[in-house]
């Protein structure tokens, strides 16, 4: 039997192994999954995505909603009493398609309109005699408290996308989607700016280019030829977040230095693209 073939057979039956003591009902723990886990991987028949899906399943269940919730100040809103040119320019520019409608005060939360509904009635002429509130649907309320993984489920249960989020008072305190949730169990959901992992910065088709927040200062300075200091910040994107001095909504921009910065991808916690134009 050559070297080879007793290496393979011998880490073959270390995983064999470990996957008949992960069957055999003796006492198991997280660590003790993720080494089969891991195993699996080195053996191949495991992909390093589908490893990373597993994980982001398991971390989901000691996750909490407060994580991942979008805030109520960075949440569109929008009041019932309010009239189609009071309110569809912003659900034009906001690109989203539910948004919290509230009564007297933002804290009294009535139900959820959905994009989708205006659109008939838009066409037809009919949206300017059309009340807010004969369009919204009624909407989840869950505690900051609650479980990534008992969200999803209640998600899927009762095919709803999108849930307001309450403080221990009762008062909203952010929302979170179903696309949230899974973001943490797959990854970011890429969009039409997204560039793969092996680059940081990418050249845009005129002048500008599409750059990773997490691009090292140092790197961007290489690229572009520019002094911006790391006594600071570590990444361009954490000089962008400075510069805001609040975490920025995407499609803001700012201008540091000779360069503009426009926020192409963010979340409640980070900015993740940006696009970045020289001015001279």
């Amino acid at each position: 039997m050559s070297d080879e073939h007793s290496r393979n057979g011998s880490s073959g039956k270390t995983f064999l192994d470990k996957i008949s003591h992960f069957l055999s009902g003796e006492p198991q723990n997280r660590k003790e999954l993720l080494e089969i886990l891991n195993t699996a991987l080195e053996n191949g028949l495991l992909d390093h995505e589908a490893l990373g899906i597993i994980q982001g399943a398991l971390q989901v269940s000691d996750m909490k909603v407060r994580e991942i919730m979008i805030p109520r100040t960075q949440s569109v809103m929008i009041s019932i009493n309010a009239k189609p040119d009071e309110y569809l320019d912003r659900i034009v520019e906001s690109t989203h398609s539910r948004f919290p409608v509230y009564g007297e005060t933002q804290d009294d939360i009535e139900g959820l309109l959905l994009a989708k509904d205006l659109l008939a009635r838009a066409a037809t002429g009919k949206l300017e005699k059309t009340q807010l509130k004969n369009l919204i649907r009624p909407t989840t309320f869950i505690p900051e408290s609650k479980r990534l993984n008992v969200l999803l489920r209640e998600f899927r249960e009762t095919r709803t996308h999108m849930a307001i989020v309450i403080d221990e008072y009762g008062i909203m305190s952010g929302l979170v989607t179903i696309e949230d949730v899974l973001e943490q169990i797959v990854g970011e959901i890429e969009d039409e700016h997204d560039i793969d992992d092996e680059h940081l910065i990418k050249q845009g088709k005129t002048k500008e280019f599409i750059v990773k927040a997490v691009t090292p200062i140092d790197d961007f300075n290489e690229h572009f030829n520019a002094s911006f200091s790391d006594s600071e910040f570590d990444t361009i994107g954490g000089i962008v977040l400075g510069c805001f001095g609040r975490l920025p909504e995407r499609d803001e921009t700012i201008e540091v230095d000779s360069f503009s910065f426009k926020v192409l991808n963010a979340d409640n916690r980070a900015i993740r693209l940006l696009e970045v134009t020289p001015l001279s």
